[in-house]
């Protein structure tokens, strides 16, 4: 067991590369088993036994890129593409309100219909109407000055997945126009302007090895950002990477106690993906140190269509006799649903 290597982590927040290879190449049961109980200890230092709820709202499937794992990719001719009016989004969101959520998640592909004279006044709209709740947006690349109109609309926080830390293993997954180095500054844009900026990566992605998740988790701590979200590769039947094996729940339960050691204070969500692994992969999730859940207030069009991999769970969340079950199955557990917005502990909105 490497009870000694992992307390290290638990007490400095970081070990050498070398270490960090060893601890991912070598872990046991007992040494996951051991990792999830400090990270458990950490998250309920830093934020009790609450677990947020993010409502999640799919605003689009269009995208204009082409990567090779995603379901909504470009090239797939198989997708039915959609478009949410804001007249959708509004309802999703008193929905979602009137259910108690006061922080949403508004995601989507690269879209160019959402422009910034198309966001701007509509996210402006949702801050006049909700003052009291969180603007999350997930809108892949965007300009520098972009970024900062969405954020003086009145955006506090922005999600963008690194997905891999090492340039090679990013060009084998992504075409040949998107760019490593955009990707990257992107995150350091976000951060610079005063956004509340989350990252992250998939694992098991195809080509992966211990070594890129190693330089993942360090590049995570070189950013630090305020959310981490990551979760298993799936393998969607419309791309190139069909049939390929799924990312193993093992190492990303392991890795999310990892995050929660290096991380004490971060925002981390418990992916529907770890929910498509495995039946119970949400609250095994929490139970390795996530503190964020994400349902999907999404309409059903979105739900049928915003398939980035094959048979994504949806857990009928949306529904207020959905939260009430999965605040009894938290309780069971000791958490709780906390319904607030759930911000970073340290983080006040100062534009740049």
């Amino acid at each position: 067991m490497q009870r000694d290597r992992i307390d290290r982590l638990r007490q400095e927040h970081i070990l050498p590369e070398e270490e960090l290879y060893l601890l991912l190449s070598n872990y046991d049961e007992a040494d996951q088993t051991y990792l999830a109980a400090l990270a458990d200890e950490v998250r309920r230092e830093q934020y009790g036994t609450g677990v947020v709820p993010r409502g999640l709202i799919e605003i689009s499937n269009i995208c204009k890129n082409n990567c090779r794992y995603c379901g909504i990719r470009k090239g797939n001719s198989h997708t039915d593409r959609y478009r949410l009016s804001e007249e959708d989004i509004f309802y999703c969101l008193k929905k979602g309100y009137h259910l108690g959520f006061r922080s949403f998640v508004f995601q989507g592909g690269e879209d160019g219909y959402y422009s910034d004279e198309k966001l701007v006044p509509l996210i402006e709209h949702i801050r006049r109407e909700y003052p009291d709740c969180a603007i999350t947006l997930s809108l892949g690349e965007r300009s520098k000055e972009s970024y900062r109109r969405l954020f003086m609309a009145g955006a506090d926080r922005y999600l963008l997945r690194h997905e891999t830390a090492v340039q090679s293993h990013y060009e084998r997954l992504h075409p040949q126009e998107m760019s490593f180095d955009n990707r990257i500054r992107c995150l350091y844009d976000l951060k610079e302007i005063g956004y509340q900026v989350g990252s992250g990566f998939m694992v098991g992605s195809p080509g992966q090895k211990i070594e890129y998740l190693v330089r993942d988790l360090l590049f995570l701590k070189e950013l630090e950002p305020h959310m981490i979200g990551i979760g298993p590769f799936i393998p969607h039947q419309d791309t190139e990477y069909r049939g390929k094996p799924a990312g193993s729940l093992s190492m990303t339960l392991v890795l999310v106690s990892v995050l929660r050691l290096m991380h004490p204070e971060v925002l981390l969500p418990a992916t529907t993906a770890l929910g498509t692994l495995c039946e119970e992969g949400q609250i095994l999730g929490v139970l390795a140190g996530a503190n964020v859940l994400m349902p999907n207030l999404s309409p059903d069009i979105a739900k049928k269509n915003y398939m980035l991999y094959d048979n994504k769970k949806n857990t009928g969340l949306e529904a207020a006799e959905g939260i009430d079950k999965l605040n009894q199955e938290l309780k069971r557990y000791g958490y709780h649903l906390d319904f607030s917005r759930g911000d970073y502990k340290k983080w006040s909105k100062n534009a740049v």
